[in-house]
């Protein structure tokens, strides 16, 4: 079959590689009809992950139909359409039964060979590196789909591939982005970045009840995009005072919630990943921190490892803020989002601002990397 596979730094290539075959009981083979970049594909592309090898499926966020089940699947069938979340869990261990799954013990493809310096959740992963706990990804023809009761969801009729892709991972992700901060009605939450992930994260707060989205950024078509299709206020910080902005508009006290969805640098280098002077700089997270109001939450979303210095704790603790970090959701979302996908309260298909061929993924993820054309997120059709 035909997979879109990393090759080397800034380097993909469609290829051929091996079919998927059932290895477990409980095992789907899923025949991908959608297939989405993301965010966390950035630090591969560029080659930053310290056990990325050439020949690697990319590909975390996918949806298809079913053409052959494990003898223990017990949820699905062959010819159910599905869409499937990034993280691979196993349902049964102590962090899925509280509904954690992309914590999950025991779903990681070869744990021994991960790398110990590098910050990663335990769960497995579509398109992610077979040696920190990946699976062959989605921008393929064909993927196999461990844990498939666990993993896999049944699509509404209602909602159409090009909206139900992004209930594998971006709508969960922005889900439980609002969730951690515990938006409440009447609250003030600010979002840094108007990507997908902050548009969604904008769509869940304001279904959540918040009084005030404000989304910060300097894409114009992005922050137009937001304040159309997420229900949020725009705020381009190259023309505002963002500190000004956000306590004007929370009575003087700051937001109640600030959730940083710029994502994170690339990692560098082992040696470089500590040290002052090489160290990360995360700007948009220590506005967030200053911004906060006193006892507020910091939520904090992204995958990419890495260090950061003159981060600005003293205001933390002074300020009685909570900092919570998402990197991969959960999968407990996953269905109540398709529900609220077919009745029309969550659309998400402007985000595919580009539709190409698999034929055409190195050039879909040079336009998602740069930007370009207005790219907010490339959608692959095998």
């Amino acid at each position: 079959m035909r997979a879109l596979c990393w090759v080397a730094a800034d380097d993909l290539a469609v290829r051929e590689v091996p079919d998927p075959e059932l290895r477990n009981e409980r095992d789907v083979i899923v025949r991908v009809r959608r297939s989405a970049t993301c965010g966390g594909d950035l630090p591969l592309l560029a080659g930053r992950h310290p056990l990325l090898r050439p020949g690697d499926v990319l590909g975390a966020e996918f949806l298809g139909e079913v053409v052959e089940v494990g003898p223990g699947v017990r949820r699905h069938r062959a010819g159910d359409r599905v869409v499937v979340g990034a993280s691979v869990a196993c349902g049964g261990c102590w962090y899925c039964r509280q509904g954690l799954h992309s914590c999950c013990d025991n779903a990681q493809a070869d744990l021994p060979g991960a790398d110990p310096d590098w910050a990663r959740s335990d769960a497995g992963c579509f398109g992610r590196p077979r040696a920190a706990g990946g699976f062959a990804g989605g921008h393929a023809e064909y993927v196999r789909v461990p844990y498939a009761d666990v993993s896999a969801f049944r699509v509404p009729d209602a909602v159409d591939d090009d909206r139900a892709v992004f209930a594998a991972d971006v709508a969960p992700t922005g889900w439980l982005a609002a969730e951690l901060g515990a938006v409440r009605p009447g609250d003030v939450v600010a979002i840094w970045g108007a990507g997908a992930v902050g548009q969604l994260t904008a769509r869940a707060a304001v279904l959540r009840g918040a009084a005030r989205v404000l989304v910060v950024d300097r894409h114009e078509q992005r922050l137009r995009m937001a304040e159309r299709h997420s229900g949020a206020e725009p705020l381009d910080y190259r023309r505002s005072d963002v500190a000004a902005e956000l306590r004007d508009s929370s009575g003087g006290r700051g937001p109640d919630v600030c959730v940083v969805a710029v994502g994170t640098p690339p990692p560098r280098s082992r040696a470089d990943r500590f040290g002052g002077q090489h160290a990360d700089r995360p700007d948009a997270l220590r506005e967030a921190v200053h911004a906060c109001r006193k006892g507020g939450v910091v939520v904090v979303l992204g995958t990419a490892g890495g260090f950061v210095d003159a981060f600005p704790l003293g205001a933390l603790t002074e300020r009685r803020l909570t900092l919570r970090g998402v990197g991969r959701p959960d999968l407990r979302d996953v269905p109540m989002l398709l529900d609220r996908m077919a009745r029309d309260e969550l659309r998400t298909e402007h985000l595919a601002t580009h539709r190409l061929p698999l034929a055409q993924g190195p050039e879909g993820y040079a336009l998602f990397r740069d930007r370009a054309d207005g790219c907010v997120r490339a959608v692959f059709t095998p």
